[in-house]
């Protein structure tokens, strides 16, 4: 079982490895946009919510390298807000009430979900496409509708929801070095 799952993840790696220059050009537009004092929205469910969060923390803190902390946000991350949110308005606008408060033009919200069906993750890119946010979405395999709905997607060809999971750690790093390579220059070894 071991075995296998570290097949499937070589496996699903080399195919998203074709994503490389897409995630290059995100992240490139991303350092854009945090250095010119815009944000970064995130959100997911579950392991999805996981990496949304793991993500902002490599912005805000560091990555790698010491550079300024840029403003990005986890939206699932105020538990306060959060529960009130679902009380008041329901679950398909837990994340969208964050983009409404936070997002602006210009602005950039990553969407993730294995599965690309999540209704409170396509709820929040509908409120970003209103605002005027850049959408970029972290998916598993295509076609589904997250991928469909947001300007550009990597959709993770995999077997299993643990291996997308992976492969969009993998995506996250990949997008914080280009972040930082923007930012201070060739990423130093």
């Amino acid at each position: 079982m071991i075995a296998t799952h570290f097949d499937d993840l070589i496996g699903a790696v080399r195919r998203t490895s074709g994503h490389i220059d897409q995630v290059h050009a995100w992240g490139l537009h991303l350092a854009d946009v945090l250095t010119g004092d815009g944000r970064l929205l995130a959100c997911g469910n579950g392991g999805s919510a996981a990496e949304a969060q793991h993500l902002t923390a490599e912005l805000v803190g560091r990555f790698k390298d010491e550079r300024r902390p840029l403003s990005a946000i986890a939206l699932h991350a105020d538990t306060s807000a959060l529960t009130a949110i679902v009380n008041d308005y329901g679950g398909d606008e837990i994340f969208a009430r964050g983009v409404r408060a936070h997002g602006r033009p210009g602005d950039v919200l990553v969407a993730l979900s294995t599965s690309g069906t999540s209704h409170n993750v396509l709820t929040a890119v509908k409120a970003a496409h209103e605002i005027g946010m850049t959408t970029w979405a972290l998916t598993g395999p295509a076609p589904n509708p997250l991928a469909a709905t947001c300007a550009e997607a990597i959709c993770v060809e995999a077997p299993s929801t643990a291996t997308v999971q992976e492969v969009h750690l993998l995506l996250v790093h990949a997008l914080c070095m280009a972040v930082d390579e923007r930012i201070l220059g060739p990423v130093r070894s």
